[in-house]
C-alpha cells in the first residue's frame, strides 16, 4: 500500500482513485475529518486496511462490528471503511444504523472482539470519523492512535485473505430490551424527548415509552439537515429549546441527546438548564446510597462536588479526578474498579451493575428515570437543589488551530503554573492531568485544556462563592490565554 497524500484535493482525477488524509485528523481517541475536505474515501478505505492491519499485529481475533450514525454520507464512509477491513482479512459484522452506545453493545452482543463506529459524534454536518476499540468496553487511546496514524499514513497496511462480509439484523431491538430490562415507572413521569433530529430520533422516544413514560416530542423526526440545529446537549441552543419545551407541556424533566447518542443533557421542570457534571453528582448521590464506598472519576472540567459534596461524603465515596476523553475515562473507569465516571460534556461511564462501562446516553436517560422512581416526591428541581450552590461557567472553546493548539496550551500551561494569586484568592493547586486546572484555597476553579476532537481550546470556571468571582476567574483566565496571538474568538460565552 502507498502512503496516502496528506493533502486532500478534490475535483481531481486522483481524488477518486489514491487515499488522500489530512494527518490532523487522527485524534487522542478517536478519529475526526472534514468530509470530503480533509479525506476522501479511497482514504477512508486505507484507513480500514490500517485498523484490519492493527488489529493482526496486535493478535486481535479478525472479526469486527461496525456501525454508522444518521447522516447522509456516512453509508458512504462505512462502505470505504469496510472495504478496507475486508481488504485487511476481517469479518465484518455490519450492524446497519446505530448510536456509538448500540455499537459498544454490539460488541458484547455478538461476541465480538472489535468495533468500529462511523460517527461525526456531536460535531455540525460536514464531519465524519471512527470511534474504535479492541478490548471491550474500551476504545482506542493515545497509544492505539498514534500505532494507528503510523500504520495508515506510513502506507504498512498489508491486504490478505480472509476478508467477509455480514449484514446482521435485529442488533437494535437487542439493544433497547437490555436497556429496559422488566423496568416499568410506578409514578407518572412526562418526559420532553430532545433529539435535534440526529440518529437518537430512532431510539429514545420507544426507550421512553417502553418505560411507561409519557413522551413530549422534540424533533424527533430522523432529518440528516438537522433544520433546527445541531444535536449537542451541551450548546446552549439545545439546551434553551429544550427548557421552552419543559415550559411550554408542563413537562417532569427534558432528556436531550447528542448526534450519536452517547451523551444526555437535562433540564429540570423549572426550565433549569442542569450542566451535566451537577446531574453527575445528582446521580452520584442516588447511587451512593445504593453502593456506599464505591469510587468516581469525573473529568477534570466537572464540578468540584465529586469531592466535597457532603451527602457523598457521608457515603464513604471516593472521588478521582482524570483527563478528559471518553476513551481516557472509559479506561480509569476500568483501570479503578470505580462504579461510574462523569464528564461534564454529558459522556457518563456507568459500569457493572448498573451498566458495561461504556458511555451511553439511552443509560443515563434509563438511569435517571429509576431515579426519579425511587423519589416519588420530589421533583427534579428539588435534586438540584439539594446541591450545595455553586456558580459555573458552560464549556467554552475558543478556537485555535489544530497544528498549533498543543504548542499554544504548553506555554499556556506554564503561565499558570507560575500564579500565586486569581481572582484575588491564592492559588491552591495546579492540576496539569490535561491541561491546568487553577484550583484556589476557597475550591473554586478555573481551566484551560485542548480539544482532542476540534481546533479548539476548552475552558471551563467554577466558584463555590458568588457569580462575581465566576466573572474575574474567568476575566483573568481569558487575560492569560490572550497572550496567545493565535487563540480567536469562542463559540459561546455567559
Amino acid at each position: 500500500m502507498s502512503r496516502p497524500a496528506p493533502t486532500v484535493t478534490p475535483n481531481t482525477w486522483e481524488f477518486l482513485r489514491d487515499a488522500m488524509i489530512a494527518p490532523t485528523g487522527f485524534r487522542e481517541y478517536d478519529a475526526r475529518w472534514k468530509y470530503p475536505d480533509d479525506i476522501n474515501l479511497p482514504g477512508v478505505t486505507a484507513l480500514g486496511l490500517g485498523l484490519g492491519t492493527q488489529m493482526h499485529r496486535r493478535g486481535i481475533e479478525p472479526v469486527i462490528a461496525v456501525g454508522n450514525d444518521y447522516r447522509d454520507y456516512s453509508l458512504s464512509i462505512k462502505n470505504a471503511l469496510m472495504l478496507g477491513l475486508m481488504q485487511a482479512g476481517i469479518q465484518v459484522r455490519d450492524i446497519g444504523p446505530a448510536l456509538s452506545p448500540m455499537a459498544y453493545f454490539a460488541q458484547f452482543h455478538l461476541n465480538a472482539p472489535a468495533v468500529a463506529m462511523i460517527t461525526a459524534s456531536h460535531n455540525p454536518n460536514g464531519w465524519t470519523g471512527v470511534k474504535m476499540g479492541f478490548e471491550r468496553p474500551l476504545t482506542h487511546g493515545p497509544d492505539e492512535m498514534s500505532e494507528l496514524r503510523d500504520i495508515v499514513l506510513n502506507g504498512e497496511g498489508q491486504p490478505r485473505d480472509g476478508g467477509g462480509y455480514e449484514f446482521v439484523h435485529g442488533v437494535r431491538e437487542a439493544y433497547l430490551d437490555d436497556l429496559v430490562g422488566d423496568f416499568k415507572m410506578t409514578r407518572p413521569l412526562k418526559v420532553v424527548c430532545a433529539t435535534g433530529n440526529g440518529t437518537a430520533s430512532a431510539f429514545a422516544p420507544e426507550l421512553f415509552r417502553r418505560m411507561g413514560v409519557e413522551v413530549v416530542e422534540s424533533h424527533n423526526r430522523l432529518d440528516y439537515t438537522f433544520p433546527h440545529y445541531n444535536p449537542n446537549p451541551e450548546a446552549m441552543e439545545m439546551l434553551h429549546d429544550m427548557a421552552a419545551s419543559v415550559k411550554a407541556s408542563g413537562a417532569d424533566l427534558a432528556l436531550g441527546f447528542d448526534g450519536d447518542g452517547d451523551r444526555c443533557g437535562v433540564v429540570d421542570d423549572e426550565g433549569e438548564e442542569i450542566f451535566a457534571d451537577k446531574v453527575g453528582v445528582i446521580l452520584a448521590r442516588d447511587l451512593a446510597s445504593l453502593h456506599p464506598g464505591a469510587t468516581f472519576v469525573a473529568d477534570v472540567k466537572s464540578t468540584g462536588l465529586f469531592a466535597s459534596d457532603p451527602e457523598l461524603l457521608k457515603h464513604g465515596i471516593k472521588a478521582d479526578y482524570w483527563k478528559t476523553g471518553h476513551s481516557h475515562m472509559k479506561r480509569r473507569v476500568k483501570e479503578l474498579g470505580a462504579l461510574a465516571g462523569f464528564e461534564k460534556s454529558g459522556h457518563y461511564f456507568l459500569a457493572e451493575p448498573i451498566g458495561r462501562g461504556y458511555d451511553c446516553g439511552m443509560r443515563v436517560a434509563v438511569e435517571i428515570c429509576k431515579l426519579m422512581d425511587r423519589n416519588p416526591e420530589k421533583s427534579m428541581s428539588d435534586l438540584r437543589r439539594a446541591l450545595p450552590r455553586t456558580w459555573a461557567t458552560p464549556t467554552m472553546s475558543p478556537f485555535a488551530p489544530d497544528t498549533e493548539k498543543y504548542e499554544i496550551l504548553d506555554r499556556i500551561v506554564q503561565k499558570l503554573t507560575t500564579l500565586d494569586v486569581l481572582a484575588g484568592r491564592k492559588v491552591d493547586q495546579v492540576v496539569t492531568v490535561n491541561g491546568a486546572r487553577v484550583i484556589l484555597d476557597n475550591g473554586a476553579w478555573g481551566l484551560v485544556r485542548a480539544s482532542s476532537n476540534t481546533p479548539n481550546l476548552v475552558v471551563v470556571c467554577e466558584s463555590p462563592d458568588s457569580e462575581d468571582e465566576l466573572r474575574r476567574i474567568f476575566a483573568e483566565l481569558d487575560d492569560v490565554i490572550r497572550t496567545e496571538p493565535g487563540v480567536g474568538d469562542y463559540d459561546q460565552t455567559f
